[in-house]
């Protein structure tokens, strides 16, 4: 062969390889993104399969990208991004509960192109979605779904002990629910470290009373004879009309007490009913009926305050360490997309509401009359640390628990007034930054 120049074969090589060795830097090529989805165990099993076996396929064709989604226990999830935010590596998209948010948006991307597009298009958000995500400066999540917070309970069995409905206050689901109890058949509910039933029901419950942790200013006002009257009130109405192995409960024994009968109502989504009607022949009652037949849904009861809803929030925050931001974008607004969002809705069967109004008007709302008090979940239902603006300290008392632990102090034996007393004291703790 000839001698062949440097000058030559850099001619001949194309401007790319002199481009490598005038920077010294090696070339980049394509290489297909992959975006790791991180989120709970969905109660609704056949929604993961979709998401599974047909929609992330389509969306990794459409797209061109690849989706790894894990699924993990719900209680897992704030573990699992304290991790992630320490080391700095981790799932690109996080689903987070309620106001968890405004705890890690220091290490959330902002995600305003994506999810302001999105409410836009479909109607607007609920208050309750913007509350939960935005903290005044950057959108710290994109809102995924509200899940309505009701009370699963048998109907038959209200009836026998004179309730052809549900009762309306507190104190006529205390009297119901000795009744209930004093035949075998106690309420079942949760007072343990858990994300969704424990805080659902204890939120609500301290501001039917008229209690609140915080005003609209911000100040600790916790310490009041209204909390303390919701706190005696539930002392009592523990003993007398729940299963009281219910304080180490998590979001899962309450439901299979449920369909097991031992316990005649609860606080829930709608999972209980919707397992029923996929199980029709094998949940049945004490009269071999099919159990979906006796099985319905109420808000919880009025207090002195008024009635008042705490429904579990979902969103998704995309991580600031991520290497595949713009990828995970892609992939968020593509599943938002109405004719693919409505994919994993309608496979909800109204275990989820979506966070945008104009999804109150789908059809499917029509076609069970027994699922339709979770249409309007994301009207009703209030943010942590009302009536107080939403930010990191009222997430910080929910995810300690700490109003939760307030009444089932209560209900294992220690007085109301110390009971209060504590909990205004640990407030007052994450409020003033000690």
């Amino acid at each position: 062969m000839g001698r062949y120049s440097r000058r030559k074969f850099l001619q001949a090589s194309g401007a790319g390889l002199a481009g490598i060795l005038a920077t010294h830097q090696a070339p980049s090529f394509a290489q297909q993104s992959t975006v790791h989805w991180i989120k709970w165990n969905d109660f609704v099993p056949a929604s993961d399969e979709l998401l599974r076996k047909q929609m992330l396929p389509e969306a990794m064709k459409a797209l061109g990208i690849k989706v790894n989604l894990e699924t993990v226990n719900g209680n897992d999830l704030q573990p699992r991004v304290t991790s992630a935010i320490q080391s700095g590596t981790g799932p690109d998209v996080f689903m987070l509960f309620n106001n968890h948010p405004h705890i890690y948006g220091a290490s959330a991307v902002d995600i305003s192109d994506v999810a302001d597009a999105i409410g836009k298009s479909q109607g607007g958000y609920y208050k309750l979605a913007t509350a939960n995500t935005k903290d005044g400066k950057k959108t710290l999540s994109v809102p995924w779904a509200i899940i309505g917070a009701m009370i699963s309970y048998r109907k038959s069995w209200f009836e026998e002990v004179g309730y052809n409905e549900f009762p309306k206050t507190w104190q006529e689901y205390h009297d119901a629910g000795k009744k209930l109890k004093a035949k075998g058949r106690p309420i079942g509910q949760t007072l343990g470290h858990t994300f969704g039933d424990a805080p659902t029901f204890s939120y609500p419950l301290l501001w039917s009373f008229g209690g609140k942790e915080v005003d609209e200013k911000g100040k600790v006002v916790l310490d009041s004879k209204e909390t303390l009257e919701s706190v005696k009130f539930m002392q009592a109405f523990w003993k007398d009309a729940h299963d009281e192995g219910g304080l180490a409960w998590d979001d899962t024994n309450n439901n299979r007490a449920f369909l097991s009968g031992t316990i005649s109502a609860t606080l829930n989504g709608a999972s209980i009913y919707i397992e029923t009607l996929r199980k029709a022949d094998q949940y049945r009652t004490e009269k071999d009926a099919q159990m979906k037949t006796d099985i319905r849904h109420s808000p919880l009861p009025k207090g002195p305050a008024g009635q008042y809803g705490f429904h579990l929030f979902q969103s998704h925050m995309l991580m600031s360490y991520s290497k595949n931001q713009k990828a995970a974008k892609e992939f968020l607004r593509w599943i938002h997309t109405p004719a693919n969002y409505e994919k994993w809705f309608t496979s909800q069967k109204g275990y989820s509401t979506p966070p945008a109004t104009q999804w109150e008007k789908h059809k499917m709302w029509e076609e069970d009359p027994v699922l339709a008090p979770f249409k309007i979940a994301g009207r009703l239902g209030l943010t942590p640390g009302y009536a107080g603006p939403p930010n990191r300290k009222s997430a910080e008392v929910l995810t300690k628990y700490i109003i939760t632990d307030m009444y089932a102090k209560a209900a294992q034996g220690m007085s109301p007034q110390e009971a209060v007393k504590w909990a205004a004291g640990e407030v007052q703790k994450v409020y003033s930054g000690a």
